[in-house]
């Protein structure tokens, strides 16, 4: 009982670590990608002293994305 309890920590650490692994590639490559955060849709207002961005589009295509991802590796 005590070997099947480890060996599942063992994976969900694992699991964890390649996430957080795969985060950290994604944040490292998203500034060499020049249309990501600059797509139509995405909101930006600039005045004299005030600048306002919110990257909808971007967002939205993010969120579509990682959607797909966990779908298809959740699958069994």
């Amino acid at each position: 009982m005590m070997a099947d309890s480890t060996e599942y920590l063992g994976k969900m650490f694992l699991i964890i670590g390649l996430v957080l692994s795969l985060i950290g590639g994604i944040i490292l490559v998203s500034g060499r990608i020049p249309w990501l955060g600059r797509l139509p849709g995405d909101i930006m207002i600039q005045r004299k002293n005030f600048s306002f961005y919110f990257p909808l589009a971007t967002s939205i295509l993010v969120s579509i994305l990682l959607t797909l991802l966990f779908r298809f590796l959740g699958r069994k």
